[in-house]
């Protein structure tokens, strides 16, 4: 420490040098970059006050005063007001039935004559019942299957039974389809436009691309997907809507063969209108897990091809194009701005049994969608209760819901408390468990984050030495635009 009165210290810091500069951030997820020489002098507390770096590192809330320490404490607060609510979203696992053969299925599907893997209209009610104790002022329900739209009678009867019960709760009600669409109509289209259902499906690049990953008995599973993307577009522009923000949402999963073409992917998504890519990698669950030597690849090469497609983006952006990656967004909207978009894949905690609950077909609850998945491949470690006989407050108070949260909390984990991308990422526990074992990760080994850090790593890189316009392309992408006119029920 500095033994100058006019040598203020610095607040906790974690650093990490990043091409030629060092990085430095915060709790509160504030960042500066600084040279070899400013940081030599920041770290052994030789800031003295009226220097551009004093300057610079109080208006980057890097040194101690009474106005950082609440600036922080508040900060700090927000980006955690999530814990002061309970779970949001409640996946509703339909049915297990799925009429496509996917390479990389994490549900570990069931053929579409057996039926026994439908949820019962009876479960359908409990699960509404318990998702309705949940303390959030806001709640999703989540259709996933399987392929939800097999299970129609269970979609319409959860619908039209929480659009009933929220009559009296008064809470903020949306709903989500995540489906290939290939099981879509004329009217279920207008049921699902009619009561306000948001739409996501999957695109995994091109055509061929797509097809091969999802396979459709008799068709083709990207002419389903993509025909149905459009005559929902084609629903929102009938009513008005601007189609930029109501749209089906595509979510793509990365296998072999995508990795060698990260351009033909973003040409793809541009060429269906849509404005975002989610670029996510395999999870280690399902059939995912056995063909995996088949369809796989290694972390650095999922961030090779993550990082030529996100800069085939940015030159896309800085000719007018507007494409964003999704990942990219979130940790952007982490990193620029004050608010946290509660991504519950990368919070601490993370969002299991306390953001989020599975609900699967036969009424069995689990911390989160994955936790199911593990379920399918034998191990019910993650399953926090059944519909038929938990009360809500056994549910979210299971232990294995405190043994995640513990193990999720970045603060108490060994290579996470000291490292420079804190403020901004979060663990997997249920990743943790089905890779290394045990739901504490070993940061030295694990492949999740090796990943992150490289993401982390290149948005940094980008911001290091920015331009104007990749700053106004980069804060484009932390701009989040409410649709709750349209997808709330109140």
């Amino acid at each position: 420490m500095s033994d100058k009165p006019d040598s203020p210290s610095a607040v906790p810091f974690r650093f990490d040098k990043i091409a030629d500069k060092v990085l430095v951030t915060n709790d509160a997820g504030d960042y500066v970059f600084l040279t070899d020489d400013e940081f030599k002098i920041f770290a052994d507390d030789g800031v003295a006050e009226g220097t551009e770096l004093h300057e610079k590192l109080t208006r980057k809330q890097m040194l101690h005063g009474a106005a950082t320490e609440d600036y922080l404490v508040d900060k700090i607060r927000s980006k955690h007001s999530f814990l002061n609510f309970g779970p949001y979203l409640h996946i509703a696992i339909l049915t297990l039935r799925c009429n496509e053969i996917c390479v990389y299925c994490h549900a570990s599907r069931r053929g579409m004559e057996e039926t026994s893997f439908d949820m019962s209209v009876e479960t359908a009610h409990q699960v509404v019942d318990l998702a309705f104790k949940s303390p959030s002022p806001n709640i999703i329900i989540e259709f996933q299957g399987g392929e939800p739209l097999a299970n129609w009678d269970a979609l319409k009867y959860i619908i039209e039974y929480s659009v009933e019960k929220n009559k009296t709760e008064k809470k903020e009600l949306g709903f989500s389809l995540v489906s290939n669409m290939s099981l879509m109509d004329e009217e279920k289209l207008e049921y699902l436009m009619a009561n306000n259902v948001q739409m996501c499906t999957s695109i995994d690049g091109p055509k061929d691309l797509h097809d091969g990953n999802r396979k459709l008995l008799g068709g083709s599973s990207y002419d389903r997907a993509v025909y149905w993307m459009k005559r929902v577009d084609d629903e929102y522009r009938a009513k008005g809507l601007e189609t930029d923000l109501y749209h089906v949402e595509a979510l793509l999963t990365t296998t072999r063969n995508t990795v060698k073409r990260p351009r033909d992917v973003v040409d793809e998504y541009i060429s269906l209108g849509r404005k975002a890519i989610f670029l996510r990698p395999l999870n280690p669950f399902g059939f995912a897990k056995s063909t995996f030597d088949r369809i796989g690849y290694t972390t650095d090469e999922f961030l090779a091809f993550y990082r030529e497609a996100v800069d085939y983006m940015i030159e896309l952006n800085r000719q007018g194009v507007e494409i964003l990656e999704r990942t990219a967004a979130i940790l952007l909207t982490k990193i620029m701005t004050p608010v946290d978009p509660n991504y519950l894949d990368l919070r601490s905690p993370c969002g299991a049994g306390v953001g989020q609950i599975a609900y699967n077909y036969d009424g069995a609850l689990y911390t989160c969608d994955e936790g199911r998945m593990v379920s399918r491949m034998g191990d019910d470690i993650f399953q926090i209760g059944h519909v038929k006989s938990s009360a809500y407050n056994d549910v979210v108070g299971h232990e294995t819901v405190k043994a995640i949260a513990v193990a999720s909390c970045l603060d108490g984990i060994p290579g996470c408390t000291d490292c420079v991308f804190k403020p901004y990422c979060g663990v997997c526990p249920v990743y943790n468990y089905a890779e290394q074992g045990t739901i504490f990760g070993q940061t030295p080994t694990n492949e999740r984050c090796k990943l992150y850090i490289g993401v982390l790593r290149y948005l940094f890189e980008k911001l290091s030495n920015a331009d104007d316009q990749l700053l106004d392309i980069l804060s484009k992408w932390t701009i989040m635009r409410d649709r709750d006119v349209y997808f709330v029920h109140e």
